[in-house]
This record gives C-alpha cells, structure tokens and sequence, in this order.
C-alpha cells in the first residue's frame, strides 16, 4: 500500500523547501549584523567628544580669532581682528610725562645759569651754574629726540617761563620758578644775586628729583629710566653743595 507525502497531517520538508529555509536564515543573520553595526556605530558618534566651537568673530563679520592688545592701568583691554599686530608700548604714561615735563624744567634751569654767568659775584657760583648748564642741555636734545622718535609732542626749552607749571595727568611739575621769581632774580646783582640763585636752584633740583621718585614706579622704558637715576642722582648731589655753598657766604 502506498504512504502519502504527509504523516500525521504534519508536511515533511522537501529539499527545495529546505534550500528556501537556510537562504533565509543567512539572510536574517545578515541583517542583524547590519543593525549591531549601526548600533555601534550610533553609540561611537556619540561618546566622540564635541568638536571645538567655531572661533569668535571680528567686528567686520570675518571669522578669526581675536587679539586681546592690553591698555594702560585701570584702562580698557582691545580686541583685534585676526592679522592685526599688536603694538607693543616700551614707554609708559609716567615715562611720557616725565620727559615732557624735564624738558621745560631743565629749560628754566639754563635759564637761570645763563644770568648766573653774568651776575653772580663768586666765582664757585659761577662754576656751578656752569656745571648745571654743561649736563642739562645735552639732556634736553636727548629728551626731544625720544619725545620725537615716539611722535609724542615736544615742549619747547627756549620758553619755558610759559610752560604749564600745574598738573599732568595725575603728576604735577615741581620746583619751577614763576616769572616773577625769575624777573626778581635777573635784577639781582652780587653777593644777594648768589643767595636768590643758589636757593632758587635748590629748590629747583629738589622739585626734579621728586618728579623722577615720582615716576620711577610707573616707568618702564630703559632709556627713560637712566635718565630719571642720573637726575636723580646728580641733582642730590648738586643740592648739596649748593647748601654747603650757600652757608658759606
């Protein structure tokens, strides 16, 4: 008797029917590779770092990065545009108001020696006054010249009478003679002419010497700076003997 192709009213697989089941198994295992790599793919993307946030931009709009140019103390600092140089100051602000300033006073001190060579009655006042002259005016051309290298403005020496005698900026120019002072000092003659000049003069180099203590914290420039020690130091000096001078007429 024959046996049907079913037992039990269960289908027995055919190799055809079999060939179909394995081709769609490899097919389904593929796909789950596929989504474990998308998966891991996902999750890689987002444990990566955040990339670095676009540079800030210029005023102009351009993207770039900026530069911050530092001011003076209690100033505001500037920001540059990407390939803008930043300028660098060696000059400070005490540096610029003292040179401005010694100029006009070394300007009144040859002033007040050029009546000396013809005045004074004593020949050590007269050597002195020589002195001052002999170091002050060469100073003055070099503070000129620095003043003018930096295109800062240059006081005038020759009048210095009418120079400003008050503040600049937060320091102030000291020991200057007011043109009466100097009007009294010109119709001087002998022995009281070398008094008015010596304590004019010392109180001339004590106003110098406290503008350069003055602006010595604040400086910063090199040449500026060994100018204002050479002031300071040669004018204590001259204080002195003037003071030994003056007592011993």
């Amino acid at each position: 008797m024959a046996v049907s192709g079913t037992t039990t009213g269960r289908r027995v697989p055919t190799a055809r029917t079999r060939g179909a089941w394995l081709l769609a198994g490899a097919v389904l295992l593929t796909g789950c590779a596929g989504t474990d790599d998308e998966a891991g793919t996902a999750g890689r993307a987002a444990s990566a770092p955040a990339s670095a946030s676009p540079s800030p931009r210029t005023s102009g709009g351009e993207e770039g990065p900026r530069v911050v140019q530092g001011g003076e103390p209690g100033e505001d600092a500037t920001l540059l545009p990407e390939g803008e140089d930043v300028v660098e100051r060696e000059w400070s602000h005490d540096d610029e108001m003292f040179m401005q300033m010694m100029v006009p006073h070394h300007g009144q001190a040859l002033e007040m020696t050029e009546l000396a060579a013809r005045r004074a009655q004593d020949p050590r006042v007269r050597r002195l006054a020589g002195r001052i002259e002999a170091s002050q005016g060469p100073e003055i051309s070099m503070m000129a010249a620095w003043l003018a290298e930096r295109g800062l403005p240059v006081p005038s020496a020759a009048d210095a009478s009418a120079a400003d005698h008050g503040s600049h900026g937060h320091l102030e120019m000291q020991g200057m003679l007011t043109r009466p002072q100097l009007d009294a000092l010109a119709e001087a003659r002998g022995a009281r002419f070398d008094r008015l000049f010596l304590t004019s003069m010392i109180g001339h180099h004590e106003g110098a010497v406290a503008m350069a203590q003055e602006t010595a914290l604040g400086g910063t420039d090199a040449r500026v700076g060994e100018l204002r020690d050479d002031v300071s130091a040669s004018q204590t000096v001259e204080i002195g003997r003037m003071q030994d001078l003056l007592a011993d007429l």
